[in-house]
């Protein structure tokens, strides 16, 4: 995991044994962190090689060669036997990883089986399983940072009941594609409704139109991951199997809200134990602003989790913020009024926007990045 302070710690990052590998041909591993990377068959070069001062996270290595980096004063922090998930990971989940398995039912997928151990440990407050969840959150969060590092990442919020099939789940889905196509990385909650609506817009945009509408059909027989997320599922990988070179995206779910499963289509999946961690990662990661689509509660926590440090100028400059479907947002839910009072003459004032329809959106978030 990363070492955010300081500059060149990337540098000294192993993450497969390619890197191993390289920076053996090349030097020591003196101050290396070596994350997640089987070293069972590289017991000469870790024998041979000064370690010290290195950090070997989740490394599984032959006993002769963990005891001679033991004593070259490396930190090495073994494998944890028996869980259904790597907390030392150095990469975000990929659709398949999470979904393995799927032929079986969902329930014998990573995911699920990660979720009911969440669940199990986090009811017996064992102090051991909160420090592997934590371990795993960061080591998501510095994965993230490493790919999305000079891209430009829009969020789409949006509610999870929105079903496949509707209007609304279509719109969705067209808004991601445009927002893909213009060059920005979409960057979702990850799970079903609009937020698999824009991944699924996303991972379409490289296609011709007609294979959008030709994935609604298809993903319309399984509307919701409620009575079976199989079969949802089931439905999402029907699709990708016939587009499988999709655009990328971004999904950013979490095992609190473990009954909601992730979508398949986001390309790249950071998924976190600690919901808190997710919002504020999610939403600080946004740097080309985000639209947010009509949603319950938790929408509304995202719109002003968003607001705030917008308001403050914590992060910088103010970041566009688009609301769609002015009913919703000023008479369902009167959030709008409140957002346009707290931005009344200050600089977010001219980075917010409240739209009729999704297809508005991208114009207003445009017109907003130019403001």
């Amino acid at each position: 995991m990363t070492d955010r302070h300081g500059p060149g710690r990337r540098d000294r990052e192993i993450e497969s044994l390619e890197d191993f590998d390289r920076a053996v041909a090349h030097g020591d591993l003196a101050g290396h962190r070596v994350q997640s990377v089987d070293l069972t068959g590289r017991t000469f070069a870790l024998l041979r090689t000064d370690t010290s001062g290195a950090s070997f996270l989740g490394c599984p290595m032959q006993p002769d060669a963990a005891a001679k980096v033991r004593a070259d004063g490396a930190l090495v922090f073994p494998p944890v036997p028996d869980l259904p998930f790597d907390p030392y990971r150095a990469r975000l989940y990929s659709p398949g990883e999470l979904f393995a398995g799927i032929g079986e039912g969902y329930e014998a997928t990573p995911d699920a089986r990660t979720y009911a151990w969440f669940r199990r440990t986090r009811a017996d407050g064992d102090i051991r399983a909160s420090m592997l969840r934590a371990v795993h959150d960061d080591a998501m969060s510095d994965a993230l940072d490493e790919l999305l590092d000079g891209l430009r990442v829009v969020g789409v919020m949006g509610g999870h009941a929105m079903a496949r099939g509707s209007e609304a789940y279509a719109g969705a889905a067209r808004l991601g594609r445009e927002l893909t196509r213009a060059g920005l990385t979409v960057a979702t909650g990850g799970g079903p409704g609009a937020m698999e609506a824009a991944n699924l817009g996303a991972h379409l945009a490289p296609y011709q139109d007609g294979a959008l509408d030709e994935a609604l059909r298809l993903l319309a027989k399984a509307p919701s991951y409620a009575p079976s997320v199989s079969d949802w599922a089931r439905a999402a990988f029907e699709v990708r199997a016939r587009r499988p070179e999709g655009g990328a995206s971004i999904g950013i779910p979490t095992w609190f809200y473990g009954h909601e499963p992730p979508n398949p289509f986001a390309r790249h999946i950071a998924k976190y134990f600690a919901n808190a961690t997710r919002e504020d990662g999610l939403l600080a990661r946004c740097n080309a602003g985000v639209v947010f689509l009509p949603g319950a509660a938790g929408t509304v926590q995202e719109v002003f989790d968003n607001a705030t440090p917008n308001y403050y100028e914590s992060r910088g400059g103010p970041t566009p913020m688009v609301l769609v479907d002015r009913a919703h947002w000023t008479e369902r839910l009167p959030v709008w009024p409140l957002l346009r009072s707290l931005a009344a003459g200050l600089p977010m004032e001219s980075r917010i926007a409240l739209v009729d329809s999704v297809s508005e959106a991208p114009a207003a978030l445009s017109r907003l990045l130019a403001a």
